[in-house]
């Protein structure tokens, strides 16, 4: 209990016990560093280790939703510690993997290591926004900007690790460094003591009403159409900015300015929306999104790092904004399950998108499609209007 004590002293420690699990989680963020490292260390094609990366991205989505049942039913320290336990059974899993199994590695690290930053993610997010109910853009920015900074911890970690000891050792050292963290921030979770004695004002979904809100649907095709925008070329912008004219290891700013402008985005955007409005600040995301996804299509040299940190603010931003619009509209009871089957949209996303790129054959093309797809999240946030007790279901 003395942990309970403490937090109640010092709500702040939510706040940094989030943002520290997150600052060592953020393996999709940094996937463009893992990439090559990963097909040279399983002997995997460009295609094999992308799917390895759709895999985590989808098992993220789906962990969410199971951490976020757990969230809700048993609190945020249990989900926390069941996220650690399944992060360090996928970064080891992936140690342990022999170079002529590689094809596994999706099974041994992708599904666990994604169900166990999904379990934490939600633990850490809807305990924030419940202690600090008034200032929810602050507790989903403080923890989404360690989130994006996540990006470019992991890629100096991987790029300092990988060439001299491989991409396995770099695994399990940062199996090693996040175990203690994961605990020691685990250990500090749980609800304040108001919600045992008195229940949350505003909306109050659980999920199964929910799921019956024309808002959600139009919430989680955002989600959805968010994706392309980054996730389609995350993997390969090292390549891709080799090929454009970042060459001799320049390639790798692309990366390092995609953290910063992860981490931009993440804690700007909450913060905004706490003045503009979750919506309109989906609204402009959206726009910008829009116009770089186009701009991207014609950037070269330095450009591309510049115009990919552009599409990673908008893409993080939106993702902050996520858990703090959800509890707007449908309230904070169930914020870790919703906020779980809302992020079933970025699995969908992650696993349609580069699908239908490759089906296609789209090389520059995908510049395109991400165009569309932010034009059409645009519309769907514009339909999305505030929920009510007596809102509309389908």
């Amino acid at each position: 209990m003395k942990a309970e004590r403490f937090t109640a002293a010092h709500p702040w420690a939510i706040l940094a016990a989030g943002a520290a699990i997150q600052l060592l989680t953020g393996l999709p963020a940094a996937w463009g560093v893992f990439q090559q490292p990963v097909q040279d260390s399983y002997a995997l094609g460009e295609l094999g280790a992308t799917a390895a990366f759709s895999v985590l991205i989808a098992a993220y989505g789906a962990g969410c939703v199971a951490g976020g049942f757990l969230q809700d039913q048993r609190g945020p320290r249990c989900a926390a510690l069941w996220g650690t336990a399944l992060l360090q059974a996928g970064l080891w899993g992936a140690v342990l993997l022999p170079a002529r199994a590689g094809w596994a590695l999706a099974l041994a690290f992708s599904v666990p290591a994604g169900l166990g930053t999904a379990f934490l993610y939600p633990a850490v997010q809807s305990c924030a926004q419940k202690w600090y109910r008034g200032r929810k853009g602050l507790a989903t920015g403080v923890i989404g900007a360690a989130a994006g900074l996540s990006g470019a911890f992991l890629a100096g970690f991987v790029r300092a690790v990988a060439p001299r000891w491989g991409i396995r050792c770099a695994f399990g050292a940062l199996g090693a460094l996040s175990l203690p963290v994961c605990l020691a921030g685990a250990a500090l979770l749980a609800d304040p003591p108001q919600q045992a004695a008195a229940p949350a004002a505003g909306p109050d979904y659980p999920p199964a009403r929910m799921l019956r809100t024309r808002q959600y649907w139009l919430c989680t095709a955002a989600v959805c159409l968010s994706t392309p925008a980054v996730l389609l070329f995350s993997p390969i912008i090292l390549r891709l900015g080799e090929e454009r004219g970042l060459a001799g290891g320049r390639a790798v700013w692309a990366v390092v300015l995609g953290s910063v402008g992860s981490t931009a985005g993440r804690l700007l955007m909450p913060l905004l929306s706490d003045k503009l409005g979750r919506r309109r600040t989906d609204l402009a995301l959206f726009a910008a999104s829009a116009g770089l996804s186009a701009a991207f299509a014609f950037a070269q040299g330095w450009a591309v790092a510049a115009v990919y940190a552009g599409l990673t603010f908008c893409y993080s931003g939106l993702s902050a904004v996520l858990p703090a619009f959800a509890s707007d509209l449908f309230g904070l009871a169930h914020a870790g399950v919703d906020l779980g089957f809302l992020i079933l949209g970025q699995s969908a996303g992650s696993l349609l998108f580069p699908l239908a790129a490759g089906a296609l054959g789209l090389g520059a093309s995908r510049h395109w499609l991400a165009l569309g797809a932010a034009a059409a999240g645009f519309v769907c946030i514009f339909f999305v209007k505030p929920t009510s007790p007596n809102s509309r279901t389908m």
